[in-house]
């Protein structure tokens, strides 16, 4: 029984947990650094952090070609809706569902969530996956926040974390997430998509692993970590 995490390029990863397929904000048309197209990617489920263009991304078509049923919180689901996808399940921060394949919590993150055509977006989240006796945190897009304590307190083998600073964590406080959270191996990712968020994982790397006793895991795009 395992968990495989799989990074696409940017924020968009997918999670194989016992062979189902989780696909994490699905951006690849227009992606510069990923490494699939929309038509390709399979899909049971399809966890949506929050409103933007480049997270919602490829959803609404990859849901209706897969049927898989849309996670996110209420707001995001209801505007699926009305693009026509036929599955949705709506959550809220700190809120948690029993799913087929484990128990999904959606948790808080700092950033925005407008929708690309101006809708509200609810509130951003990150998610929280208990499953295969492994927790895996994905913080999504967001700023350091003291609460990661907290998370990091659920006892987390595998975090995914954003380092590409201006729109969400940058090095810096995503080393000292790293230490909030303490897990037991890490992802970047939010990265080196554009200039914009230029940065050095492998540098990262280095210092979380000379300042904690999290293992890094520097993925190219498409590659897969396994827990």
């Amino acid at each position: 029984m395992t968990i495989k995490l799989t990074w696409y390029g940017h924020a968009t990863m997918g999670l194989d947990v016992n062979g189902t397929q989780l696909l994490i904000d699905p951006f690849f048309t227009g992606n510069p650094a990923a490494s699939t197209t929309a038509d390709k990617v399979k899909a049971d489920y399809i966890l949506v952090s929050h409103g933007h263009g480049d997270h919602v991304g490829d959803a609404v078509a990859i849901a209706k070609r897969t049927k898989a049923t849309v996670i996110s919180n209420a707001e995001i689901i209801g505007w699926f809706a009305r693009q026509g996808v036929e599955n949705g399940h709506p959550q809220h921060l700190g809120g948690g569902y029993r799913y087929p394949f484990g128990y999904l919590k959606l948790t808080f993150a700092i950033h925005g969530s407008a929708l690309p055509d101006g809708s509200n977006g609810g509130n951003p989240a990150g998610f929280l996956l208990t499953a295969e006796n492994k927790k895996v945190y994905l913080a999504c897009d967001t700023g350091l926040f003291g609460d990661m304590k907290l998370i990091g307190e659920e006892g987390i083998d595998l975090a995914a974390l954003p380092i590409g600073d201006n729109y969400t964590m940058g090095p810096d406080d995503a080393l000292r997430a790293v230490k909030l959270i303490q897990p037991k191996q890490v992802v970047p990712v939010h990265y080196n998509t554009w200039d914009l968020i230029a940065a050095d994982p492998n540098a990262w790397a280095k210092r979380v692993e000379a300042e904690t006793s999290t293992k890094v895991h520097v993925l190219k795009p498409g590659e897969v970590v396994t827990i």
